[in-house]
């Protein structure tokens, strides 16, 4: 059980910080952008499935972050029932 605390000490330690250096590459985008690159690929350009999926990613990890610490919470403070004889 200490080994598996400490993986996912060391697990959320590198994601935090993996998510705490910006990168230059990620950019905010607004609704009028993201229906101009939605009409982009229906007339065959592919740079706006690229554009789509980044926001598809940046909405997954907020959810995959409470889901995780749901779990860990979880874990950690359920109460195991014994069996009184």
């Amino acid at each position: 059980m200490n080994t598996l605390k400490r993986f996912l000490g060391i697990l959320a330690l590198i994601l935090t910080l993996l998510t705490a250096i910006p990168d230059t590459a990620v950019r905010a985008q607004c609704a009028m952008c993201s229906l101009t690159a939605e009409n982009a690929t229906q007339h065959g350009n592919n740079q706006g499935k690229g554009s789509n999926n980044g926001i598809l990613l940046l909405l997954i990890i907020p959810y995959v972050m409470a889901i995780g610490a749901g779990v860990l919470w979880y874990k950690k403070y359920r109460v195991k029932k014994t069996v009184k004889l």
